[in-house]
């Protein structure tokens, strides 16, 4: 079994999901929105900072469930864990996002909803990956130290 992961781990994998998502999101809100590429790096970086805040407190507290129900980390799990992480951060962007665009909080949503289609294979894809890569790394390590 993986060792818990520290509030440290848990600031890593949000600053890494988000560093990877912004490199992706800049260009294409850019070119789908019609704006400039600064204002639509300026707006996915907002985005990115709410959403790597809600990132550490999200899954700080799935892990407590987690560890608390005793969930083994298959895919419906992970896949739990994308939907409601996501559905959390409609709550936040959607205001930011008309805000920023000046637009309505229909438009917003539409285009978080744009993000969202985005973001909840990307979101599946990175944890599943990170758990992956985080598991060899244990196994690793633990043969290092036999």
């Amino acid at each position: 079994m993986l060792p818990h992961k520290s509030f440290y781990e848990h600031c890593f994998h949000a600053v890494l999901f988000e560093l990877l998502a912004l490199l992706l999101c800049a260009p294409l809100m850019s070119w789908a929105l019609g704006v400039s590429f600064t204002h639509a790096g300026l707006l996915t970086l907002m985005i990115s900072l709410v959403a790597m805040s809600w990132n550490v407190i999200f899954n700080t507290l799935f892990d407590r469930l987690e560890r608390q129900f005793r969930w083994q980390r298959s895919f419906g799990v992970r896949l739990l864990h994308a939907v409601t992480f996501e559905a959390g951060l409609i709550l936040a962007v959607v205001p930011l996002a008309a805000w920023w665009l000046d637009i309505d909080l229909v438009a917003a949503f539409v285009l978080d909803i744009g993000l969202v289609l985005f973001f909840l294979p990307y979101t599946l894809v990175y944890n599943w990956c990170y758990d992956k890569v985080r598991a060899a790394l244990h196994r690793r390590s633990g043969c290092a130290h036999n």
